[in-house]
């Protein structure tokens, strides 16, 4: 019996938490993951770097399993010492602390928190911190609460948003009197709008002399009526009041608001304020409501460019059906670059480039650089402003790369065997660094330069959230793999070997389909996945990048297009037999997964083939003739079912639905869906589970609440994973039972679910 580590927490003065660790008598003896696990992970976000780059304010959100709650704390990091020198800063119980903001002058900020809140209540107010410790002070009492907030540049304001629903307004706090200690009760903030309909989005301009907000532009009186009065009827793609581009002018005494953008033809969406705030690009879509109030309306959304010296507004693009994105500035604000596809005509998946121009070059045309056969995105820019900078997925790796903004030349700059995104503090031009791999979960570093990169001994690490991962579990090894497919293409994927794997040793198989489907699977952390559970009881478990994936170029992403099924169905059936090839799977136990696209492909192979003993396919298709009005998505799967209207080629959506070979199923399946899915709805699901019962394939269906294309709640999403297991233990292995609520019940009651975890690695 191995001893644990004992280790005691004491809190010195300044805040400091001081660990004082008994040393193990021998190893603690490592043991596999559990479902409870990936519920217990822990997050960082709202990170904020001080403005001298010395250090970093974070929130680091604790799962509470037994409780089904979550809290949070603020900490800060020396950005040089990194992760020894972390100290907790607030210590709340059943409260939390979120987005620490600090101070123009650095040694204090401020924070969100419902801390002084009654029991049940989430209304948040703000409250200012010193750095080094002491005891926080409330400086907001806004009666709904504060939901966004931020320091003008100048130092001059703090800015808040508050209000009820659709009434929120903009209001300010000097920071005089903040820098003073005035009592909460004594400070009188300044109401900055008084706009009928309440503040959208919004910005302060980085000269500080002007605030931006989205707002609607005028109320709907009958709307707020109706709602009033709990008609609580829905009209699809209801005609709603356009949103316009408003500014507040706060180097005036009066502080006007003018409405900024007046073409009642279009709806602004989004903006982006330039470094020198003398321009504002900003997105707009038609005022067309079934363009404007769906989920695909970005793909009708055009760019804008406001001149904020004359107010005149110049139309950069104008594409029906192409969607640019991602619309940003140089440093020096002298150019301007969005994201867009390759022929930026039609509607699409070809590879994305940079379209660059001159800012003032009005009437200008766009240069169109990147030769990457990947998408490529103006994330950010070097100093100078001749280099952009973009992460982006390469096979199973995500690295960052470089785009010479005068070739047009893409190179990569890292070559990591993992999932790296490299972003630069607007402030600092730190550069900071959030990683993860197979063996270490999502934690954020820093780097003094790019150079810097090649060397993970270079990195200082900032956070380290989950240290109990690595010191307790035991984790299957991950590696890249590749095969040949029917027709002779190169594939890809990601394989993780089962825990204790023994070479010449057959394992059962798990194949995991991942959603998209253009996405990836990469040689990240999968224990919030669920891979690393499976293969701590002895799976191995192949995640395939089949052909409609991102990361292996235009061609393989489009290999898909008017021919669904076929050529993702033979890349996933050739990578199988790859490994059992190979002699390491048992090809009489093996069973899929999937969940959205994922779940499309477990449908299909459900009425395939019978090699799989048993499936669970999560939110997928059964019909796309049915599922292109129910959904919220149309213009997307018209695209990839060949680009026709299913009423003007039934053929070509009914011989691609699974549910047309429903008589061809023998596998027993078990079914997931959020009961009001907007993407695939649940209607989908029923179809499915209906046939399979009518032909007698042994199915189950799990129905979840909620309005969500993914469960969303922690508990319900235990429930699908642990039922999932018990169904490939049963069918696939032979053993177990199907599903039993005593194994989930069992994690409330299991004294691990509520272990305290060990505070190395945070403090």
């Amino acid at each position: 019996m191995a001893v644990a580590r004992v280790a005691v927490a004491r809190v010195a003065a300044g805040g400091t938490l001081l660990v004082l660790s008994a040393s193990p008598l021998w190893a603690q003896a490592k043991r596999p993951m559990a479902w409870v696990d990936a519920q217990r992970l822990r997050s960082v976000a709202g990170t904020a770097i001080s403005p001298d780059g010395t250090q970093m304010l974070y929130a680091l959100t604790t799962p509470d399993w037994k409780e089904a709650t979550t809290q949070s704390d603020i900490y800060v990091v020396r950005t040089d010492r990194g992760v020894e020198s972390t100290r907790q800063l607030t210590f709340t119980t059943g409260k939390n602390e979120s987005s620490p903001r600090w101070a123009p002058a650095g040694g204090w900020f401020a924070f969100s928190s419902n801390r002084e809140g009654a029991a049940g209540d989430t209304k948040q107010q703000l409250f200012l911190m010193r750095a080094d410790g002491g005891e926080a002070r409330r400086i907001t009492n806004a009666k709904e609460g504060v939901s966004t907030f931020a320091f003008s540049k100048d130092g001059q304001w703090l800015v808040y948003r508050s209000g009820k629903a659709n009434e929120e307004q903009l209001y300010a706090l000097p920071m005089a009197s903040l820098d003073r200690g005035t009592p909460v009760d004594s400070l009188t903030p300044t109401q900055l709008t008084k706009h009928a309909t309440g503040v959208g989005s919004w910005e302060l301009a980085p000269d500080s002399r002007r605030i931006y907000f989205i707002t609607a532009d005028t109320v709907d009186s009958d709307e707020k009526a109706r709602v009033e009065k709990k008609f609580t009827v829905a009209v699809r793609n209801a005609e709603t009041s356009i949103n316009s581009l408003w500014m507040v002018d706060l180097s005036s005494a009066s502080r006007p608001t003018t409405r900024v953008t007046r073409d009642t033809s279009l709806a602004v969406t989004a903006f982006v304020i330039a470094p020198d705030s003398k321009w504002v690009g900003f997105t707009a879509v038609p005022n067309d409501r079934y363009k404007r109030n769906i989920t695909e309306q970005g793909i009708y959304a055009d760019q804008f460019l406001l001149d904020t010296r004359d107010g005149s507004i110049e139309r950069l693009t104008k594409n029906d059906e192409s969607a640019e994105s991602g619309l940003s500035f140089s440093p020096d604000a002298r150019s301007i670059a969005f994201s867009a596809s390759d022929d930026m005509v039609a509607y699409n998946m070809k590879n994305r480039r940079v379209y660059v121009r001159a800012t003032d070059a009005k009437g200008g045309a766009f240069r169109k650089i990147g030769d990457l056969d990947g998408d490529v995105s103006a994330d950010w820019w070097s100093a100078d402003g001749k280099t952009i900078y973009f992460n982006e997925g390469f096979k199973a790796t995500q690295q960052l790369f470089a785009l010479d903004v005068a070739s047009g030349k893409v190179k990569a700059v890292t070559d990591v065997k993992g999932v790296i995104a490299v972003t630069q503090d607007e402030a600092t031009k730190r550069l900071m660094v959030s990683y993860q791999d197979p063996t270490t979960t999502p934690s954020l570093f820093t780097v003094a330069s790019l150079a810097s990169l090649a060397s993970r001994n270079s990195w200082t690490q900032l956070t380290d959230p989950n240290p109990w991962v690595r010191e307790q579990l035991a984790l299957g090894e991950e590696t890249e793999v590749t095969w040949t497919s029917k027709d002779g293409k190169k594939v890809g994927g990601v394989l993780l070997k089962p825990v204790g794997y023994q070479p010449g040793k057959k394992y059962p198989l798990i194949v995991a389909i991942h959603g998209g489907p253009a996405a990836a699977d990469q040689l990240s952390f999968n224990g919030g996945y669920g891979a690393q559970v499976y293969a701590g009881q002895g799976w191995a478990v192949l995640m395939p990048n089949y052909r409609g994936s991102t990361n292996y170029g235009e061609a393989h992403k489009n290999g898909i297009v008017g021919n669904y099924f076929e050529p993702g169905y033979n890349d996933i059936m050739t990578g199988v037999d790859a490994l059992v090839a190979q002699g390491l799977v048992d090809e009489t136990k093996m069973g899929v997964l999937g969940w959205s696209a994922g779940g499309h492909w477990s449908n299909w192979i459900l009425t395939h083939t019978d090699r799989f003993k048993g499936i669970s396919s999560g939110a997928g298709t059964s019909n796309w003739i049915s599922m292109y009005a129910q959904s919220d998505v149309q213009r997307n799967r018209q695209y990839y079912l060949g680009n026709k209207l299913p009423y003007d080629d039934f053929d070509a959506y009914w011989k691609q639905s699974p549910i047309k070979y429903i008589r061809n199923a023998k596998t027993p399946t078990m079914i997931h869906v959020v009961e009001g899915d907007p993407r695939v709805p649940s209607p989908q699901s029923v179809e499915l589970h209906m046939g399979l019962k009518r032909v007698g394939v042994p199915t189950e269906l799990f129905m979840y609440p909620g309005a969500s294309h993914g469960i969303p709640d922690a508990r319900n999403r235990l429930v699908k994973s642990t039922a999932e297991m018990a169904w490939m233990n049963y069918w696939v292995l032979g053993s177990g039972k199907k599903f039993s609520w005593r194994e989930v019940l069992e994690t409330l009651e299991d004294p691990k679910a509520e272990k305290k975890v060990d505070v190395k690695g945070i403090n």
